[in-house]
């Protein structure tokens, strides 16, 4: 139960923050495009949006730390598997665990580096330029998103222990399209037509 909550909530904060920030990205290039209208300009000098790029690169900041947790859950990371395929399958499961092993402790030691930065910052007064939000919250992304991305290793890793699997992503699948019976033979026939 837990662990679909996270999962959810994982999906929840890239999503919103992807579509977050790219309303505002276009909402800010609407306003500056419209600024050198002369008609316009009245009404658009009251509006003030120099923040929007400010908060943006924050959004994809977090977005890319959380979305890096994401990607370990789901195998979607670039890997060259060439030479570990290549291994015996014992040999390649050790090799395998290894490096899910390394990924999670070099995530745990940027993690607690980013966290005693963190901590270092909240006894100062030091805030964002434009919009002027304590530091420590911006940079609150990075022991976040390495400790989940760090937990996330540990589960591939065990999961791979326990089955020999690990997560993969079908290129060829989109989620909520259920394709029929049918259209898959048609598809396979034409498929195999082509090859020959």
């Amino acid at each position: 139960m837990f662990l679909r909550i996270l999962d959810r909530l994982e999906e929840i904060l890239i999503a919103s923050l992807m579509g977050l920030a790219t309303v505002l990205i276009f909402v800010a290039v609407v306003h500056r495009y419209l600024s050198g209208v002369p008609a316009l300009y009245e009404i658009t000098s009251a509006i003030h949006l120099s923040w929007a790029q400010e908060l943006c690169i924050y959004m994809f900041v977090w977005m890319a730390k959380f979305g890096a947790a994401y990607g370990v859950r789901t195998g979607i990371h670039v890997g060259v598997d060439v030479l570990v395929n290549k291994l015996s399958p014992g040999n390649r499961q050790s090799v395998i665990l290894f490096g899910l092993l390394c990924g999670a402790a070099f995530t745990a030691i940027v993690g607690t580096m980013g966290a005693r930065f963190v901590y270092g910052l909240m006894g100062t007064d030091q805030t964002s330029p434009d919009l002027e939000i304590p530091s420590w919250i911006v940079y609150l992304a990075i022991p976040l998103g390495s400790y989940l991305m760090c937990f996330r290793f540990l589960q591939v890793a065990y999961a791979f222990w326990r089955t020999g699997e690990l997560p993969h992503h079908d290129h060829s699948h989109v989620e909520g399209v259920i394709e029929s019976p049918q259209a898959a033979r048609d598809l396979a026939a034409e498929e195999r037509g082509l090859a020959r």
